[in-house]
């Protein structure tokens, strides 16, 4: 009798499951009336055989959560055997969260792309910088890095020099260098008609063709005389005729 009311304690309490204790309906045995007492025990075999069941049905759920968790999550050592005595529904939880952050960190790193994707770009490298073989990937990649290295190094260099805006284009920067070509290759002209006193490009071809005509004969002059007086230097030209005096 203590151990019933005992038990009917245990059952009354907050923590039980509703479904556990049942006041009984009928008339209760003469010993607990005989204490004042009532045990509604009489669905409690029920209970426990649907206990039973669900133990049983825990285990195989723990079964069934491993192998999930061994196709997921197969780095997972934790360990969780199957043939325990007991199957806790803390071990369960282990395995559903464990499941849950590696699909949480799938979708985080859903960006990864896929091996077609992989292999179509491999393709794609290889058709527009013509390498033939996978081994050769990785050098044209340094090739076209380099290369990419130097260009951005050179045009950054005419965009100081030419006092362009980073921002500015290769289309402007090539604009700006042939400006400065046209204006000096005028300057050139310029300087060129100066120099030889004329503003026509004819005029130009009769002077050349003049100075072509004079020095000639005039270089082998200044030869002949060189030998003749025994000298080297055209400045001693002058003195030495007029020691001949």
């Amino acid at each position: 009798l203590k151990v019933l009311s005992h038990i009917d304690s245990v059952l009354q309490s907050p923590r039980a499951p509703l479904l556990i204790y049942r006041r009984s309906k009928g008339p209760v045995q003469s010993s607990i009336k005989e204490n004042r007492q009532e045990c509604g025990f009489e669905h409690l075999p029920l209970t426990i055989e649907m206990w039973a069941d669900q133990l049983m049905a825990l285990k195989a759920l723990h079964r069934s959560l491993k192998k999930l968790s061994l196709e997921l999550v197969p780095w997972h050592t934790a360990d969780t055997q199957d043939d325990r005595e007991s199957i806790r529904v803390e071990d369960l939880q282990f395995i559903v969260d464990a499941i849950l952050e590696e699909i949480e960190n799938k979708e985080k790193n859903s960006q990864t792309p896929s091996s077609p994707i992989l292999f179509a770009i491999v393709s794609h490298f290889q058709k527009l910088f013509d390498v033939n073989s996978l081994n050769g990937i990785y050098p044209r990649m340094n090739e076209v890095y380099t290369k990419l290295g130097e260009m951005t190094n050179a045009m950054r260099n005419l965009h100081e020099l030419l006092e362009l805006e980073s921002s500015a284009p290769p289309t402007v920067v090539v604009d700006t260098v042939g400006k400065l070509c046209d204006i000096i290759n005028e300057n050139v002209t310029e300087q060129v008609q100066q120099l030889l006193g004329t503003q026509d490009i004819h005029s130009i071809v009769n002077k050349l063709e003049e100075y072509e005509c004079f020095f000639p004969p005039f270089q082998a002059l200044i030869q002949d005389l060189l030998c003749l007086l025994g000298i080297s230097n055209l400045d001693d030209i002058l003195p030495t005729v007029r020691n001949l005096k």
